[in-house]
């Protein structure tokens, strides 16, 4: 199986230079839509509800502290990992979503139930911080319903 670093690497030699933010949106709805396409996850990484949205930690600790990444300062992953289907699954997420803004991708997960039952389950409110994950089986059962 594949991890997020290699997910991650094969975005960014899709679409190259992007905010850390739309990498963490795009990481997270490839994986979701790999749920429902392929009924299997891409990565075994788990996917926190961050107050901007989805975000898996490991992929952030890499990225932390800087805005933008391309394929060639991301310094984990391997693309030739992923196989023709996720690639092609990878590939549908980035037709939809990736000419979208990070905030708006951002927006659009605070719209729906994954991250929003994630946030109720156990976020506090006043100050935003989140660990809580975002749970495959809700992003299942949520993205197969669209």
């Amino acid at each position: 199986m594949a991890n997020v670093f290699d997910v991650s690497k094969y975005i960014l030699e899709q679409i190259n230079e992007m905010t850390v933010m739309k990498l963490q949106k795009l990481v997270y709805y490839s994986q979701a839509w790999s749920l429902v396409w392929n009924e299997n996850q891409l990565f075994n990484s788990e996917i926190q509800a961050w107050a901007n949205g989805p975000v898996t930690v490991e992929l952030y600790n890499i990225h932390k502290g800087h805005f933008k990444i391309s394929a060639e300062t991301l310094s984990k992953g391997d693309s030739n990992i992923l196989e023709a289907e996720e690639k092609a699954i990878i590939d549908k997420v980035l037709d939809y979503y990736g000419d979208k803004t990070a905030q708006w991708l951002s927006d659009l997960t605070h719209m729906e139930q994954p991250w929003i039952l994630a946030q109720n389950r156990g976020c506090v409110p006043a100050n935003g911080f989140c660990q809580e994950p975002i749970l495959i089986s809700d992003m299942h059962e949520y993205y197969s319903g669209l």
